[in-house]
C-alpha cells in the first residue's frame, strides 16, 4: 500500500488574525491530532493516484476549520469527560473534512479553478477526470465513517449535509448569470453549498455527547450563522483582496459570471449604464481585461463590500449568541472568538 505523504499534523497558521484558530485548536490538541491520524489512514488506498491525489488538496494548507468545529462542539457538550477512549467525535470529525474535501475537488473542476489555497488545484495537476473520482472516493470514505459511528441520527445529519450541500452547488449553477436572482435566492445557494456542512459539523458534536435537543440545535444555529458569514466573506474578499490573502485567482467569481451579493447589489443600486455593464459581463460573460477593475470601482462606489460586511456582522454576532447556552469556558470564548475571525479574514 503507497505512503502517504502527509504530516498528522494540521499546518499552523500564520496570519495574526488567525489567533483564535490556534486557540481552539490548542485546547482540542490531541483530538485534533487524532483526527489527522484518522484523514491520514484512511486516505490510503492501493490506487496509487488516489492518496496521491488526495494528499494534494488536504495537504495544500487548509485550517481543517469544520472537523475543528466538529471536536470542539463535542467537548463543550461534554462528550468523552473522564472517558479517554471516547473517540466517536475523531471519526466523525475526519468524515465533515473528507465531505468538505470531496465538495472541493469537484467544485474546481465545475469552475474550471486553477488555484486552491495559492497552490496549483488539483484539476490543474491530475485532470478533471481523476478529481472528480477521487472525489467520489473520499465521499464514500465519508459515509464509510457515518456507518462506523452506528448513529442514525449522526448517519441522517450528515447525509442530509451532503445531499444539500448539493443542491447548493445545483442552485448556484441556475443562478450563475442570472442578474434577476434576489438576496433570498443567493442566501439559499450559500447556505446549501457552504453553510450545511457547518451546522452539521457543530451538530454532530452535540448528538455524540447525548445533549437534550434545545442545545443541539444552538450548535446547529451557531454553525449555520457562521458558515453563511463564512461564505460571505468568501464573496467580498474576491472584489477586495489580493491573491495572496484569497488563495485563488482575484475575481475568479466575477470571470465566472456568479451572481454573489456584491455584484447584486451593486447592480440594484446602478444607472442604466452601469447596469449594461453588469448585463454584458456577468449575464452575457462577455468580458475584456478592463472589466474587472471597473467591476470593482462599481462594487466599491455603491458601498457593496461594506453592505455585505455588514451582513456578515450581524450573523456572526447571531451566531456568538447561540453560544449562551452553554456556561463559559475556554472552549466556549475560543468558538466564540473563531466567529470573529471569520470577520478578521476580510481586513
Amino acid at each position: 500500500m503507497p505512503t502517504t505523504t502527509l504530516t498528522s499534523r494540521t499546518p499552523a497558521p500564520t496570519d495574526d488574525g488567525e489567533g483564535a484558530l490556534n486557540d481552539l485548536a490548542a485546547l482540542v490538541r490531541d483530538d485534533l491530532e487524532a483526527c489527522n491520524r484518522t484523514i491520514v489512514a484512511r486516505m490510503e488506498s492501493p490506487v496509487t493516484l488516489i492518496p496521491s491525489l488526495a494528499a494534494h488538496i488536504v495537504a495544500a494548507g487548509g485550517k481543517r476549520l469544520r472537523p475543528l468545529l466538529t471536536l470542539a462542539s463535542a467537548r463543550l457538550c461534554g462528550y468523552g469527560a473522564g472517558d479517554p477512549a471516547a473517540a466517536r467525535h475523531i471519526q466523525l470529525a475526519a468524515c465533515v473534512e473528507f465531505i468538505h474535501t470531496a465538495t472541493l475537488l469537484h467544485d474546481d473542476v465545475v469552475d474550471e479553478s486553477a488555484l486552491r489555497r495559492g497552490l496549483a488545484s488539483a484539476n490543474a495537476v491530475f485532470g478533471n477526470k481523476a478529481s472528480v473520482l477521487v472525489g467520489d472516493f473520499l465521499f464514500a470514505r465519508a459515509f464509510q465513517l457515518m456507518v462506523e459511528d452506528g448513529s442514525l441520527e449522526v448517519l441522517a445529519i450528515l447525509s442530509q449535509a451532503a445531499a444539500t450541500i448539493a443542491e447548493g452547488e445545483v442552485l448556484q449553477l441556475i443562478t450563475q448569470n442570472d442578474l434577476a436572482t434576489d438576496e433570498a435566492r443567493y442566501l439559499d445557494v450559500i447556505r446549501g453549498k457552504t453553510a450545511a456542512l457547518f451546522a452539521a459539523a457543530c451538530q454532530v458534536g452535540a448528538v455524540v455527547a447525548g445533549r437534550e435537543k434545545p442545545v443541539e440545535m444552538a450548535l446547529a444555529r451557531y454553525g449555520l450563522d457562521l458558515g453563511i458569514a463564512f461564505q460571505l466573506i468568501d464573496d467580498a474578499l474576491d472584489y477586495a483582496a489580493d491573491q495572496a490573502q484569497l488563495g485563488k485567482t482575484i475575481g475568479d467569481d466575477f470571470r465566472e459570471g456568479k451572481t454573489t451579493l456584491p455584484v447584486l447589489l451593486a447592480y440594484q443600486a446602478g444607472n442604466p449604464e452601469e447596469r449594461s455593464f453588469w448585463e454584458r459581463t456577468i449575464a452575457q460573460n462577455e468580458q475584456t481585461p478592463e472589466d474587472l477593475p471597473r467591476a470593482i470601482a462599481l462594487i466599491e462606489r455603491h458601498g457593496a463590500i461594506a453592505a455585505t460586511l455588514g451582513r456578515a456582522a450581524s450573523l456572526v454576532a447571531s451566531a456568538q449568541a447561540a453560544l449562551s447556552v452553554f456556561p463559559p469556558s475556554p472552549l466556549r470564548a475560543a468558538m466564540h472568538a473563531v466567529a470573529d475571525y471569520t470577520l478578521h479574514r476580510a481586513r
